[in-house]
Order: C-alpha cells, then structure tokens, then sequence
C-alpha cells in the first residue's frame, strides 16, 4: 500500500484495527508519517529528530511474528519526549549540553512501548529538561502553535501535542510535573492525561521515588489515549513505585459507559486568577455533564499552602537531578532551570520537611473532597495559547506571578495530591483558539475517569476537531 493520506484522519484505534486485520502494515504506516511530516513539520517544528530507518528495521521484525504476536499496539508509530532515552537515537533534553547525545540503551519505557508492538520513528520537541510551558529551545528552536503558528503550543509535551493535532503522530508520549501534558493538549486541542505516580514505569532518576514527575499518554481522542496507556502501564522492578497493569484494561474501561453520579466544577480552585473567557467556555462544557444526567455543582477542595509547597518540592527535585550539571555547566542552562535549581540549593532540611507535612495535608483534604464528588472538573491552562515570543505567563487578571512557574497551578494542585488528571478539548475562543478542560479523579482513578472524559467528549464533540493543516499566524 505505502503512503496513504487517507489514513492520517482515523483514529488510532481503527488504525491499529487495520493492522490487526492485515489491510495495513507497520511500513505503511511509516511511510504515511514520513509524507505527512514532510508536508507539515517546516511549518511547526514539531518533531525535529527522526529515525525512520530505525522505524523501518523494527517494523520489519515485528512483522515476521504473526500479528496475534505484535503486542497491544501491534505496530502503531510512537513519538518520544526529546528527554527520554531511545537507543541510537538522538536525545538532546533540549539542551545544547547534550546536543549530540546518542544514548547506546532506552528507557524502560520505551523498552515497554517497543515490546508492545510501538515503533519509535521520532523524537518530539521540548523546553530544556522540560522546564517552562513554552516548547523551545536553543538546539531546535520553537515549536509553534497550528491552530495559529504565531501562539505558543505550550510545553512541556509542545512537540508531543503538535504532531497529535496535525495528524504527524495517532498517538504520542509526552511527560507531567506541573502540567506538561495538560498545558499542550489544552492549547493545541487534543487529549492528555497525567497518571497517577507509578501508573506507567520508566528509568528513575534522583529522588528515585519521587512522584512529582510522571510519564503519561496523548492522544488525539480519550480511546486513542487509553488504549495507549494500556501499552505503557505495568509493574518493572527497575521502578521501585511501579503499578501492576490493573485486572480490566483501560480501553475496555473507557467504553465501559460508567457515568458518574455527581461531579464538582471550578474555575480557579480558589488559587490561581483566570481569563474569564477561559473561565466561562470551560464552565459551559462542564455544565453538559447535565445532558448524561451528571449533576454539577460549583465546589473545590481546599488547596491553601499549594504554592509555597509545590515550589519548595520542585526546587528540591530539580537540585537533586541537576546539581551536578550546575556545578559543571552552569552557563551553559537556561535561566529558569538556572533558578530551579538555586531555589533548591538554598533549601533547608526544615523548608523540605514543612512542605512535606503541607502535602500530606493537601493530599488528606483532596482524599475528603473526593468523599464527596466522584470527580472535579476546572480549566485545564488559565489562559488561551498566547504569542510564541513570550516565554512564560507573567500576568493575568491584574496578578502579577511571582515566578515562571505560578500560572499553572491550577495543573499543579492535582500533581501534589497525586490525582490522574486529563485534559480534553473544551471548546474555542471568539479568535479560535483551543481552551482544555481538565478533569481530576481521585488517586489510581485512571478508569473511571477514562470512561467519564468520554462520555462528556461524545457529548461536546460528535465529530473530530483534529488533525489539522497548520494555519499560518500573523
């Protein structure tokens, strides 16, 4: 068959379909990828990296099994986060320190994906080591926006986001500590979900059991993203928090039909100011939860004390992954992970010890409020994709944030009291532009929240919003 245009607009479940039937092969599936980039990646610069002789040589393999034998994915192209190890393959981090970094093993994530019939065949853009909600960097430059290539795709997952909404990718990794997940697909109108710690095993790095970062799936529908959440979860004794893949998988859960009884909305946790546009188009698509006999109340739980905690935390985690970069390369990193880092060498034992504390009291009254609602939906970024050129959100609703990192706490309150938390496409601005809607369930609640996302998706959204061309901005 070879390149197939027509392919690039089914959903990652009927492609895979196609391959499990024979009417497609994972070389076809290639080749349509290849043409596709080749006629839309200059535009956005998405997935900068390659490795699509790679691709073809894993393809080959995986087909000389019989296609009961090729795993869950059974050959569906995967891009990876440019901070994720792929054998052969270049993995900058985005940094010009690791420019020309070729790793000689991968991730157990990726050895997980390979396993289950994924084929790498690029690496997508991201921010340095991931940090800031802007996807660029000074190895690739930035990736923009397709719904208006002068608007930021948001990051850390920009890349990740971008080649998902332009029809470059049927699904894709992308990774979460404030919102890397949430924060792209809410701007680029797809879906991500940041999973539960442990949920999906990858290498760890220092602090080896921490919980704040978390590697997780995107996708352009909720199937699509549970059927490849199915391919990453599972338990590796080379992840000390690892899950065991949970007895029903995710894909059958989220066609389950589960519907919860009541559910909470809020436009701003009582923590963070919000674009009252954004405000408003998200409390209209929470509102249509009605429609499936959902009831929706206005209510959130108490996040006093997130913001000092999640930035003694973070800091603490960064110092702890970056210290020795630091020491030798310290001209060499971006001014906000230059931050990061100090912030956490200035730390005491009792600065981290408080935070602690802080967290397990958050994480108590998030446990409370779940008692109550069966899932809590709010804005998934506070504000619209803004212009590409400005790198962080300093300002909204007449606050003036006091660091880069503020305006996504409305993402981050869910990372602190560990909650799966998913970001659908909630509707568009009077200019255009995607605005997400994020939707939180209580810790290791990836199921019901699947199967809940897609029945308010079904109702917002009866026919797809992706891919598109990339629309050149002004």
């Amino acid at each position: 068959m070879s390149a197939d245009p027509a392919l690039i607009r089914l959903t990652a479940v009927a492609v895979r379909d196609k391959l499990l039937s024979g009417e497609v092969s994972p070389l076809d599936l290639i080749d349509t990828l290849e043409a596709r980039i080749g006629a839309v990646d200059g535009a956005v610069n998405a997935l900068p990296t390659l490795c699509l002789d790679r691709a073809r040589d894993h393809a080959r393999r995986l087909m000389e099994r019989p296609v009961a034998e090729r795993g869950l994915l059974a050959g569906m192209p995967v891009p990876i986060k440019d901070l994720v190890d792929v054998a052969g393959v270049r993995n900058t981090r985005g940094s010009p320190i690791f420019a020309d970094n070729v790793p000689a093993t991968s991730d157990l994530l990726v050895e997980r994906l390979e396993a289950e019939g994924g084929i790498v065949y690029a690496k997508s853009n991201t921010p340095e080591f991931g940090a800031g909600a802007n996807t660029f960097n000074e190895v690739f430059g930035r990736t923009l926006n397709p719904w208006n290539t002068s608007r930021s795709a948001a990051g850390s997952s920009g890349g990740a986001a971008v080649a998902l909404a332009t029809g470059m990718a049927w699904l894709a990794h992308g990774s979460d500590l404030g919102g890397s997940l949430r924060n792209p697909a809410s701007f680029c109108g797809i879906v991500g979900l940041r999973p539960s710690p442990g949920r999906v095993a990858a290498t760890p790095t220092p602090p080896i059991d921490q919980t704040l970062a978390v590697e997780g799936p995107m996708a352009r529908n909720v199937e699509d993203l549970a059927l490849l959440l199915d391919a990453m979860s599972g338990e590796d004794p080379r992840d000390p928090i690892s899950l065991p893949r949970p007895a029903t998988p995710f894909l059958e859960a989220a066609r389950s039909g589960w519907k919860p009884r009541r559910v909470a909305f809020s436009a701003d946790l009582g923590i963070t100011p919000v674009d009252p546009e954004v405000a408003d188009i998200c409390r209209a698509a929470a509102a249509r939860f009605a429609e499936a006999g959902v009831e929706v109340v206005e209510a959130h739980p108490d996040f006093s004390g997130l913001h000092e905690c999640f930035n003694v935390l973070r800091a603490a985690s960064y110092v702890a992954a970056h210290r020795t970069l630091y020491a030798e390369k310290r001209d060499l990193l971006k001014p906000e992970v230059v931050w990061n880092i100090e912030q956490g060498m200035k730390l005491t034992g009792e600065d981290i010890a408080r935070a602690q504390g802080e967290r397990a009291r958050l994480f108590e009254r998030a446990l409370a409020f779940f008692g109550q609602y069966d899932l809590i939906l709010t804005p998934a970024t506070i504000v619209a994709p803004f212009p590409v050129e400005i790198r962080f959100v300093e300002e909204c609703g007449g606050k003036r944030f006091t660091n880069y990192v503020e305006w996504l706490a409305i993402a981050y309150a869910f990372t602190m009291v560990a909650s799966p938390a998913i970001s659908i496409p909630a509707g568009f601005t009077g200019d255009g532009l995607p605005v997400g809607l994020q939707i939180a369930a209580p810790p290791r609640g990836e199921a019901r929240l699947l199967a809940a996302a897609r029945v308010l998706e079904s109702i917002l959204w009866p026919r797809p919003i992706t891919p598109i061309d990339p629309r050149i901005g002004l």
